[in-house]
């Protein structure tokens, strides 16, 4: 079995597995069967599952062949659960390079930890398979240059696990956006609460069950600073900040890439962020509170982001433009907006426009054919992404969650959380890509 130190040489060195023409180039028609496996089978993983089961029912030609897991106990609940859902029990592999050896493998759904998405994303790739790679793609900037360029080089298709980038209503109301619906666009709000202490669950029956010799530690780590084992490091990473910005990586991660998408551009010139740990004091070393806020200098546009862990009221996403708001009452993700347009503009003998219109009514966004109002939530298992995955495998053409969309998200990401934690104004430098403390020269 290859040890710890072999695995990070392999990553370091760039090298590759042995590729054969299937695995490297093969362009797969709408009747090919694709053969797909998992790395990571905790929670979102089972997500990812149920997803592949929706979209059985427009492409149902696929199978998936293999699933991946440090953990024992892992391996087989998903390999039970993929039996359940698909009919056929897979192969089960502790390690990921064992499993990418398989030269029938087309592509890996990655559902790890926070920290090893980057790092495995360019072993998956490139081994020869296309990716679908959970958010955050990265949370430093080092690992979101080695993950983007990895996939650059090896051209794999990869769709990043920011799933509203699939939703039809994100869509339209980029669209409206574009069309110019909202005059010209200067602020994106964003508020996404929750009531509870996310992340941390004490009596957690995996927590309890994890024992060092059913896993992998030093493997686990995947380059981090050692510590001891600690399963509920293992299973709460995203309260841990060694492994996570916990807000950061996960909400603000889904924020800033819609913010990319609805601008059409991609990572904002600047930062800044405060918060801190207001309601659960518990074992948590990530904020419960959160909130930061960036400015895209060449759009003009002002972009705030708030999250609260201790009040659950007032979930929204607020377009503002000169001539209308979009609007949306829901949290992350949420389908529901509304179109208000602006009725006049100027003071006092500078009037800019006037439309005479009185008092107006909100406009719901709906879909052609789809006259009803959506709920104000839906799951986070869309299968609108993963079946544009399935089809970009097979046409080899870019997904919604391509690999730039990724790369933005993640240095959004990493500004964020080193402007709360260092208490300073991050900045982008393009040209060079680095985020400094200072505004490039």
């Amino acid at each position: 079995m290859p040890n710890d130190s072999t695995r990070r040489t392999f990553l370091a060195a760039g090298s590759v597995l042995p590729l054969t023409a299937r695995s490297y180039a093969r362009i797969l028609g709408a009747n090919d069967r694709l053969q797909i496996g998992q790395i990571g089978c905790g929670h979102r993983a089972q997500g990812h599952r149920q997803m592949l089961k929706a979209s059985s029912k427009t492409d149902p030609n696929f199978d998936l062949r293999s699933v991946c897991d440090l953990w024992s106990v892992n391996r087989e609940r998903a390999a039970a659960d993929v039996q359940r859902l698909f009919g056929a029990r897979p192969k089960t592999f502790k390690y990921s390079e064992e499993m990418l050896a398989d030269a029938s493998l087309d592509a890996v759904m990655l559902g790890t930890g926070d920290h090893q998405h980057a790092r495995l994303l360019a072993e998956v790739v490139r081994a020869g398979k296309d990716c679908y790679c959970e958010k955050p793609m990265a949370n430093t900037l080092e690992d979101a240059k080695l993950a983007r360029d990895a996939v650059r080089e090896t051209k794999r298709v990869v769709q990043m696990g920011s799933q509203w980038l699939s939703c039809p209503y994100q869509h339209k109301v980029r669209d409206m956006i574009r069309e110019g619906k909202l005059g010209k666009l200067v602020s994106i709000s964003q508020s996404w609460n929750f009531n509870g202490p996310r992340w941390d669950v004490p009596k957690s029956a995996d927590i309890a069950a994890l024992r060092e010799a059913d896993t992998d530690w030093k493997r686990w780590l995947m380059g981090r600073p050692w510590r001891a084992f600690d399963p509920r490091v293992y299973f709460e990473f995203r309260i841990f900040k060694e492994f996570s910005g916990g807000i950061t990586d996960q909400w603000y991660s889904h924020g800033s890439g819609l913010a990319h998408f609805y601008l059409d551009t991609f990572i904002p010139d600047d930062t800044v962020a405060n918060g801190g740990i207001f309601a659960w004091h518990d074992v948590r070393e990530n904020p419960d509170t959160f909130q930061c806020l960036s400015t895209f200098t060449q759009k003009e546009v002002l972009y705030s982001y708030a999250t609260t862990f201790g009040n659950a009221y007032g979930d929204h996403t607020i377009l503002r433009g000169t001539r209308g708001t979009l609007y949306s009452p829901g949290g992350e993700g949420s389908p529901q907006w509304w179109y208000l347009p602006e009725t006049s503009s100027g003071w006092e003998s500078n009037v800019v426009f006037d439309l005479h219109a009185g008092k107006v009514k909100p406009e719901a966004v709906t879909l052609p054919g789809r006259p009803e109002i959506p709920p104000l939530e839906q799951s986070d298992n869309l299968k609108d992404h993963t079946g544009n995955w399935l089809s970009c495998i097979r046409s080899r053409k870019t997904p919604n969650g391509n690999i730039d969309t990724g790369f933005a998200h993640a240095v959004a990401v990493v500004m964020a959380t080193r402007a709360y934690r260092e208490g300073k104004k991050m900045f982008w430098d393009r040209k060079a890509e680095q985020i400094l403390d200072h505004p490039a020269a």
